[in-house]
């Protein structure tokens, strides 16, 4: 059975992200060169987070294919996890992260593609936190073991100031994990409203088919 559109464009993006990490790779800066390599700056960082979100998109398209009709309850079980999996890692992750950068418009069309369970809100919090306050710590153990920022900014300004600037980071990671959230609901909420009456919107509206193969079930 041929792919639908939305899983072809899952690929797309997925090798493009790996084509832009080794083309990132490859480029001899100075800064790559120093202690922590690339890996002290969150863009990179969040490259490598959209290239795992999107692996796991694909992985959970071809799981679905491998496992439609088989009737395997073990399977179905094994999907469901890596549908679980890949909710929690747009939420936590892919969103929060990904909206500082360029590549919020390929989340957003993944949003709006296919339905996704965002987890409970204080664990998706605390989780957001946890990252913001890895990323955070992370940058300061560069700075004690080189004697430099990443940032260079951070050289200019007071202590004092870099804890207002940390902290409200970290309320702001949060933000951004309400925001997606927000707009999660309200799209599927909208499409919802859109549904023929006795209809599923999760089941008819998403090009999503693990969602479409769940419901079914239910």
């Amino acid at each position: 059975m041929a792919l639908v559109p939305c899983q072809v464009l899952r690929v797309a993006i997925l090798l493009s992200y790996c084509s832009i990490l080794c083309n990132y790779k490859a480029i001899e800066m100075p800064s790559h060169q120093t202690y922590g390599g690339s890996w002290k700056f969150l863009t990179f960082i969040d490259l490598v987070i959209q290239a795992v979100f999107f692996g796991i998109c694909v992985l959970t398209d071809l799981s679905t294919l491998l496992t439609r009709d088989s009737g395997n309850q073990e399977q179905e079980r094994q999907l469901r996890k890596l549908i679980s999996l890949r909710d929690w890692t747009l939420a936590v992750l892919a969103f929060p992260v990904g909206v500082h950068t360029t590549v919020l418009p390929f989340i957003l069309i993944e949003m709006r593609t296919s339905h996704h369970q965002y987890p409970s809100r204080s664990s998706g919090l605390a989780a957001i936190c946890t990252f913001s306050v890895g990323y955070i710590l992370w940058v300061c153990w560069i700075h004690h073991v080189t004697g430099m920022w990443v940032y260079p900014f951070l050289e200019h300004i007071g202590s004092g100031a870099r804890i207002i600037f940390f902290g409200s980071t970290t309320i702001l990671m949060n933000f951004l994990y309400l925001l997606g959230e927000v707009l999660n609901n309200y799209i599927w909420d909208t499409q919802r409203t859109k549904a023929p009456p006795g209809q599923d919107t999760q089941c008819n509206l998403s090009c999503d088919k693990p969602v479409q193969n769940l419901c079914k079930k239910t």
